[in-house]
């Protein structure tokens, strides 16, 4: 599980267009574009897939090239080597203060650690730790898996932050991209251990 509680500042690529879901209520879809900060290089153009509850009304609003600024909750859904952004807006701001693409804000992780944890020393000789996990997503009959890089600026070290172990984590969104592909990180201030529930012989992540 990967859930951003995230502002993002982009363009309307595509306009938006009115659906309605089971209970049938009505809700807008579009799409939008924004820049991601690479470490070196040119930035990768991501596309976003919004949906926000509203009508035929407020549909009008998002023309293509309108500039926003959303606030909502984003996720990310894995299919072969693609990873596609959703997002679900709760408030928009159609005269943004600022007209540079960005998406910051906090990320939630349930997930398991990979094959190692680092620890590290910064150029004052703080100590940290560095290591990836991922979380697990049914893709079909396959499973989708995501990775996450995390940092934590601290010497802690607790016993369970070892590979193949089951954690969750909070703390402040990281996106980059290296090579035209869109790494996600935390910089992590909350971190617990997850014991994984086995459900019909296959672990749920």
């Amino acid at each position: 599980m990967i859930k951003c509680n995230v502002t993002i500042n982009g363009t309307v690529s595509r306009a938006a267009t009115v659906r309605t879901n089971s209970e049938g209520q009505s809700f807008i879809c579009f799409t939008v574009k924004a820049t991601i900060p690479a470490k070196s290089g040119a930035g990768k153009q991501v596309e976003i897939s919004v949906s926000m509850d509203g009508g035929e009304t407020d549909a009008t609003s998002y023309a293509v090239g309108a500039r926003v600024e959303m606030q909502g909750t984003l996720t990310f859904r894995k299919r072969s080597d693609n990873l596609y952004l959703n997002f679900h807006a709760e408030a928009v701001d159609f005269a943004p203060v600022s007209d540079k693409d960005s998406i910051t804000g906090d990320i939630e992780f349930r997930g398991t650690i990979g094959k190692q944890v680092e620890e590290k020393t910064d150029k004052k000789g703080g100590k940290y730790l560095v290591f990836s996990a991922f979380s697990t997503e049914k893709d079909g009959e396959a499973f989708a898996f995501t990775w996450v890089r995390f940092i934590r600026f601290s010497a802690e070290r607790e016993a369970f932050l070892v590979p193949k172990t089951g954690i969750t984590a909070k703390g402040k969104l990281e996106l980059s991209a290296y090579l035209d592909k869109l790494n996600i990180a935390c910089r992590v201030e909350e971190l617990a251990e997850w014991v994984k529930k086995e459900h019909n012989n296959q672990t749920q992540a």
